[in-house]
């Protein structure tokens, strides 16, 4: 690689929302110059970022993390599920395709690591390790003119939000996207609890300087985001539900349950975060009522509030027989569909 003939630039995350951070390194690769190469350096707090083509709810208990003030986000590379706080630290590295060489590029983060007395290596996967735990994993997306490599570095993470956010539950679901790799972590503060995200941060920007700038000081890249009209329509993007749970690859969902008045199994197709068809099987007496719930559900959004109102305003509009069992029925198809729907959403 001619280092030589690239122009080094540096970039700044600006807060903690994921949302903003993931659509700056969006713009940051729309706008690069045919030979520039960028340093992104950035960090999320209380977050779940997912890769582009992961089912949400498969990899995430968004309704804990939600709950818990916390950002689910999706990125625009492949690869696993992530969680994010301030013991972490992400990096970016922007170059022309032509430029793009995984091991080369990630040379930086492997030296800066190394100089801090880490003792840092290349993994088959080629995520980051030390002492066999992974320490930094990375991802990366190539455009049609541009390319990145991103990741993360574990400096004093809080691995048991990690482990409870991504930890997913035993729901019933046959999923067509990818699964998250679970790998064995470590906390660089582990190594060396002196380690700082600062000292890191300055470490990796003063390799890549040496290796990209000839040791000179970057050129810093400032971004007037509330000004800038194509950025506000990436930000727009990455903060919609449609981007973070309307892209999850199709899956179906059964759910099964016997109730003193029948039994019942829901059939739920899904696609793009939609519920594309319902179909609910039952040996209950109202089979009138059956295909009502279903008709009700189809088409709404995979969203708890959304799919219970739908479904409760139907059993409310039924002309039942008898009020008490409309209302005992009612209440135990709800409090059954919420409870069960929860293992998946939250």
């Amino acid at each position: 690689m001619q280092n030589k003939n690239l122009k080094a630039k540096y970039a700044a995350g600006a807060g903690y929302n994921p949302w903003y951070n993931l659509a700056l390194e969006e713009y940051l690769l729309d706008n690069l110059g045919e030979n520039e190469i960028i340093l992104y350096l950035w960090q999320n707090d209380n977050t779940v970022v997912i890769g582009r083509n992961q089912n949400a709810w498969q990899e995430c208990r968004v309704g804990d993390l939600e709950e818990n003030g916390g950002k689910l986000a999706r990125r625009l590379s492949g690869g696993g599920a992530v969680f994010h706080d301030l013991g972490n630290l992400n990096y970016t590295l922007l170059m022309p395709r032509k430029k793009y060489n995984l091991k080369e590029n990630l040379k930086v983060i492997l030296k800066a690591l190394q100089d801090l007395g880490v003792e840092a290596e290349f993994s088959g996967r080629n995520d980051l390790i030390s002492g066999g735990k992974k320490i930094s994993g990375n991802a990366y997306y190539l455009g049609s003119k541009a390319a990145y490599i991103h990741g993360t570095v574990l400096v004093n993470s809080d691995l048991e939000k990690l482990v409870s956010y991504l930890k997913v539950s035993d729901a019933k679901i046959k999923s067509k996207g990818i699964d998250s790799i679970k790998s064995r972590v470590m906390n660089l503060s582990e190594i060396d609890d002196k380690l700082t995200v600062a000292k890191i941060k300055e470490s990796i920007k003063t390799n890549f300087a040496e290796l990209y700038n000839q040791g000179q000081p970057l050129e810093e890249i400032k971004i007037e985001a509330a000004e800038n009209e194509e950025f506000k329509k990436i930000y727009d993007k990455y903060s919609s539900w449609d981007w973070r749970f309307g892209k999850s690859p199709d899956f179906d969902i059964t759910l099964k349950n016997r109730f003193q008045w029948g039994e019942v199994e829901l059939n739920l197709k899904l696609s793009s975060a939609t519920i594309k068809k319902a179909v609910l099987y039952s040996d209950a007496m109202y089979s009138d009522l059956i295909p009502k719930i279903a008709d009700s559900l189809t088409n709404q959004p995979f969203e708890l509030t959304k799919i219970l109102k739908a479904a409760e305003k139907s059993l409310a509009n039924y002309n039942w027989q008898n009020k008490n069992e409309g209302e005992n029925i009612s209440e135990d198809f709800l409090n059954w569909l919420e409870k069960e729907l929860k293992t998946i959403i939250y």
